[in-house]
């Protein structure tokens, strides 16, 4: 088994992660029960840290502030990629990163702009991950079926792992 050094992992996880969208975003709430929603992920270079909006009055700013554990899920279908992200979460409320995060497309939940006094961010800062990668199409899963058929040893029909990040 190959060891990966902590950088290799981080952009491991980074090409698996990359052009999904939409996460399910999981948080504990008040009431101690799990809550997922689909948000989108801001897109930046991957180091570690994962970056959503959201607004100042969402039950998840209240939630995060009780318990920061969350964890975010990627799913490409398309691809048969899978990732969970466990980590801490934040509230942010800094202009200057709103700036840097800034699309387009966050002008329909935030029609303010970035001036918008409603917008937060979440900074999500990962310590661990699991993945789960297999072939991309039905013609890759076919092709590692039938090699693993007449060959001595199995070919593994998808890599699998986890990741500490901390």
């Amino acid at each position: 088994m190959t060891r990966h050094t902590h950088t290799q992992q981080i952009e491991q996880l980074a090409e698996l992660i990359r052009d999904v969208d939409i996460a399910m975003f999981t948080t504990t709430g008040v009431d101690g029960r799990l809550y997922s929603r689909p948000l989108g992920t801001q897109q930046v270079a991957f180091d570690g840290d994962l970056w959503f909006a959201t607004s100042a009055d969402s039950p998840k700013v209240a939630e995060i502030s009780l318990n920061p554990q969350v964890n975010v899920a990627y799913a490409s279908p398309s691809k048969n990629t899978y990732v969970s992200v466990a980590g801490t979460a934040r509230i942010v409320d800094d202009r200057a990163k709103v700036e840097e995060l800034w699309s387009p497309a966050m002008k329909l939940f935030f029609p303010g702009g970035k001036d918008d006094p409603n917008l937060r961010l979440i900074h999500v800062r990962a310590e661990s991950a699991e993945y789960w990668d297999g072939p991309g199409t039905l013609l890759g899963k076919a092709l590692s079926f039938v090699l693993s058929a007449v060959s001595d040893e199995p070919a593994a029909l998808a890599d699998t792992g986890k990741v500490d990040l901390r």
